[in-house]
């Protein structure tokens, strides 16, 4: 039996001797250990997916802005700006279309300044995400020289590349 110390008098507990309880200090330590390392896992695992999701928000909200802000006075910047946070076919079609629309975009002296209203992801995981984006913008330009107020609602494919989440998709919505 396991002699247990009371005010100075030794007390022995029936069936319990001091092998059982180190067996069960054992046992409980393990069990404490095992719950503490899952429960940080878990917590490490949210903290990871909450990261994503802001730097997945951050990038579309970044390239929404950039594709909506286009100055005529300053396309070669703007346009570069697109394409810097851009990869796969958004790309090479932003680039084969850039030489056609920086005329355009000068000739027609158009000035869009863009703002992010809202973004939401549809999905993501660790490679990629599809976001939707509302945003809206005062486009002047010959035609409308007072401005013209527009509203975009744009489905953004990104991909996670080298560190960053580029837009790899651009499409206009209902």
């Amino acid at each position: 039996m396991a002699a247990r110390r009371t005010h100075g008098v030794n007390v022995r507990l029936p069936g319990v001797n001091g092998r059982t309880w180190a067996v069960g200090l054992v046992v409980a330590t393990v069990l404490t250990t095992a719950a503490a390392l899952w429960l940080g896992l878990r917590l490490h695992q949210q903290h990871e997916t909450e990261q994503r999701r802001q730097d997945v928000l951050g990038a579309a909200r970044q390239s929404a802005l950039n594709f909506t802000s286009l100055d005529y006075r300053h396309y070669d910047r703007d346009s570069a700006n697109v394409l810097r946070n851009a990869t796969g076919d958004f790309k090479k079609q932003f680039t084969a279309q850039t030489a056609e629309l920086t005329k355009l975009v000068a000739a027609n002296k158009s000035v869009s300044a863009g703002r992010v209203l809202d973004a939401g992801i549809v999905r993501s995981d660790a490679r990629s995400a599809r976001v939707l984006v509302v945003a809206d913008s005062k486009v002047t330009n010959t035609a409308a020289p007072r401005g013209e107020a527009r509203t975009y609602r744009l489905q953004l494919d990104l991909v996670h590349r080298d560190g960053r989440w580029l837009t790899s998709d651009v499409e206009f919505v209902g």
